[in-house]
């Protein structure tokens, strides 16, 4: 199998100089605007959380961590839009002239790869008036904006405005798209919102993203050689962070939440390693029927990458979950499913895997929905972590508390 390697791409253009737009500064993030004019109450919110205090007298973040706006945009600011994120998988633009699109907080972004089979990324918006220009995910060979016609190549040069005769101090070069720095780890799409330098060197993307759990994750199967099943997407009544506490304790409510997936994996070999930016949990499966074809394999590894990317390998899968916030108590979670190339025609084991794992899907969106709304009632404040189990948990909320106070 094909190891995961570091593979960064800048999104300039490998036209001439004259040629290329420049890379003009966005202007300032409105949610960064919004964070700062509103950030002292969301600042006081981060500090009741005390990361010094031991695991095993530590309280969880208050409540407001997961019900508050203004610290939702603190979020955005301190934490989405610095660093690299992951966006999409590299099946969505394998061959020239795909893209697909998403956004992240105000950020609206479209991921490319032009004619020459370069990977690129720009805001995804019109300099024109600000229309969004793409939509979705598929082939072009420009994007047009629907509003008035601006047409833009897929490097980001402006090919063609219309209709702007008699404008003056008007150079179509310094009005292309806005690039975002682009990178691609394993099956991975990365995008860094807050540096579009052209210069990326290849150790900085694995240690600013994984740090040391990169090695690791290489050896555990993470990589590019599994084809992309599905993709299924749900849309959860809960903070962001919710989902990710829920991911990330330790296995601790999947014997009260999971019947048929506890029954599946060996809850006593459970472990959990932490790196500066990842937490690793694992677990031993239980023996499959000798008859059948076993979906768990003999060890699952769960990865979460800070601060909303989870990975899942097991047996002959790997999927992926990206938590996106919406609003402060609203999330669009984004399952990608990959198989070994070997299965790819057993159809029934399949649809029975995507089975079992909706099901589970199914029940922790009811868990995260009923914490949405316990966190919300006035007899709920703080909680406590179980210390033999919910390492990561804590982990994960020390790495937020250390963005949110600018550490």
């Amino acid at each position: 199998m094909a190891t995961a390697q570091f593979r960064p791409l800048s999104s300039s253009s490998s036209a001439s100089a004259a040629a290329r737009p420049r890379a003009f500064r966005a202007a300032p993030s409105r949610v960064a605007a919004a964070a700062s004019a509103s950030g002292e109450p969301a600042r006081r919110l981060a500090a009741e959380f005390d990361p010094a205090v031991p695991l095993a007298s530590a309280v969880t973040p208050p409540s407001g961590w997961y019900t508050d706006p203004g610290f939702l945009r603190l979020e955005l600011d301190r934490v989405f839009l610095r660093g690299w994120q992951a966006v999409g998988h590299i099946g969505q633009v394998k061959n020239p002239n795909d893209f697909f699109t998403g956004s992240l907080g105000n950020v609206e972004f479209v991921i490319c790869r032009d004619a020459n089979g370069k990977l690129q990324a720009f805001h995804n918006v019109c300099r024109h008036h600000a229309s969004l220009l793409a939509c979705g995910s598929g082939q072009k060979t420009c994007f047009q904006c629907p509003y008035h016609g601006w047409t833009y190549g897929l490097d980001g040069t402006l090919l063609k405005a219309t209709r702007i005769s008699g404008i003056k101090n008007f150079n179509k070069n310094d009005f292309g798209l806005l690039p975002i720095k682009v990178a691609t780890w394993g099956p991975f799409v990365l995008a860094r919102f807050d540096d579009s330098s052209q210069d990326t060197v290849h150790d900085v993307v694995g240690d600013e993203w994984l740090g040391s759990a990169s090695d690791l994750l290489s050896r555990s199967g993470i990589n590019t050689s599994l084809p992309h099943i599905c993709r299924r997407e749900y849309i959860i009544e809960c903070n962001w962070k919710v989902f990710c506490d829920n991911y990330l304790d330790g296995g601790y409510h999947v014997p009260y939440a999971h019947g048929a997936l506890a029954s599946g994996l060996q809850l006593q070999s459970y472990e959990t390693l932490t790196y500066e930016k990842v937490s690793v949990q694992r677990c031993e499966s239980a023996p499959a029927e000798q008859e059948d074809i076993d979906r768990l394999g003999t060890k699952a590894t769960y990865a979460f990458v800070y601060p909303n990317f989870m990975i899942n390998r097991y047996g002959p899968w790997m999927d992926t979950n990206l938590a996106v916030p919406l609003d402060a108590t609203r999330c669009k979670v984004v399952f990608d499913y990959f198989l070994d190339k070997s299965l790819l025609d057993d159809q029934d084991f399949i649809n029975r895997s995507l089975k079992d794992s909706e099901q589970v899907q199914i029940e922790d969106i009811a868990l995260c929905e009923g914490v949405q709304r316990g966190l919300a009632s006035p007899a709920y404040g703080v909680g406590r972590y179980a210390p033999s189990v919910e390492m990561a948990m804590h982990h994960f909320h020390c790495l937020l508390h250390a963005n949110l106070s600018g550490q």
